[in-house]
């Protein structure tokens, strides 16, 4: 959510005293973080908050795109009116956030959806990993995404969710599956394009 934007230096006293929680726990949180690649702890200078680097996190989304294709065939969760009404709700999000493009809502709203897509399948092994790979790169589109890109992508993100709720709908998780691997490789390809592009401007 960059709630702690790159780079920020995170303080454990006052960390511990935004969740009213103690040292222990704090300094657990703060270790997976770490083993995720979200933190960075240095002698001498503290704990920071990892930069973006799509070069590096290309890898992370290629796999990605395979594990968003499993989620359509490996131990298939059945379709019930919970599952209906989870994404019957995000779909009515993501026509509010249509009308109104904000990236702090689009940040939570991705969160959401993806948690909700990982509820297609039983598998656990495949929902553990997956949730991994998604925190490491779901910062990318926050940090790198132009202001003036950000309506579009926007309208791109609740198009994909429309689509994939009257899947669900359906009862068809394996189309599902496909239009969300298919979004994220298309969005993907548009955030290196952009980037290249934005390298191109400060070069010249």
């Amino acid at each position: 959510m960059l709630v702690y934007p790159p780079g920020t230096q995170l303080s454990e006293e006052a960390l511990a005293s935004e969740f009213g929680v103690s040292r222990s726990p704090l300094r657990k949180a703060l270790q997976i973080l770490e083993a995720d690649g979200l933190l960075l702890s240095q002698q001498g200078v503290g704990t920071l908050v990892t930069e973006v680097d799509l070069e590096e996190l290309a890898q992370v989304y290629e796999l990605r795109l395979e594990l968003n294709e499993l989620t359509g065939r490996l131990g298939p969760r059945s379709l019930d009116s919970e599952l209906e009404t989870t994404f019957n709700s995000l779909k009515i999000r993501a026509e509010r956030l249509s009308s109104t493009p904000d990236r702090a809502v689009f940040a939570r709203l991705n969160i959401d959806f993806f948690q909700a897509f990982l509820q297609l399948t039983l598998n656990m092994p495949l929902r553990e990993v997956s949730e991994k790979l998604f925190y490491k790169t779901c910062r990318i589109w926050l940090t790198l995404i132009d202001e003036k890109d950000l309506p579009t992508e926007v309208a791109i993100f609740c198009g994909e969710i429309a689509e994939i709720s009257n899947a669900v709908r359906l009862g068809d998780f394996q189309a599902a599956a496909l239009i969300r691997r298919a979004h994220l490789s298309m969005g993907f390809n548009r955030l290196k394009t952009a980037t290249r592009q934005s390298t191109d401007r400060k070069a010249g």
